[in-house]
C-alpha cells in the first residue's frame, strides 16, 4: 500500500489486489482534528427552522399549494436552463407545458423530453 499526499480530509492510497492496482480514499479517524465547532451553526439552524415554520404556516392559507410550488419549479427550470446556456425565458417553459417542446424562436433553446406539467386539481 503506497500513500499519496495526505491531508486533514483523508488520504488517497494505491492498493494492489489480485494483481490489479486500484486507488482508494481513506478518511481520517474520528473525532476530526481540529474539532467541528457546531455551536457556531446553531443560530443559522434556528433561523432556517423558523423560515420553514413560516413557509409551512403560509402554505396552509393557500387554496392549492401545488400551484404555488409549480411556479417555483418553473422558475428553477428557467434558472437551470440559463446556467446550461440555453437562455430560455419564462414564456418558453409555459409554451413547453402546452406543446411539449420549447419555442424555436431562440436558437439556443432546445426541445425537452419531458415538459413541465401543470398540477391537476
Amino acid at each position: 500500500m503506497s500513500a499519496i499526499p495526505e491531508s486533514r480530509l483523508g488520504t488517497h492510497v494505491r492498493v494492489a489486489t489480485v494483481g490489479e492496482a486500484v486507488h482508494a480514499f481513506v478518511p481520517p479517524p474520528l473525532p476530526p482534528k481540529p474539532p467541528v465547532r457546531l455551536h457556531e451553526l446553531y443560530a443559522l439552524l434556528d433561523r432556517a427552522n423558523q423560515a420553514l415554520g413560516r413557509l409551512d404556516g403560509i402554505s396552509s392559507a393557500l387554496p392549492d399549494a401545488r400551484l404555488f410550488l409549480y411556479t417555483y419549479v418553473r422558475k428553477e427550470a428557467l434558472l437551470s436552463s440559463q446556467i446550461e446556456g440555453t437562455q430560455s425565458s419564462l414564456s418558453e417553459p409555459r409554451a413547453t407545458g402546452r406543446r411539449g417542446c420549447v419555442s424555436s424562436s431562440r436558437a439556443s433553446a432546445r426541445p425537452r423530453n419531458k415538459p413541465l406539467k401543470r398540477p391537476k386539481n
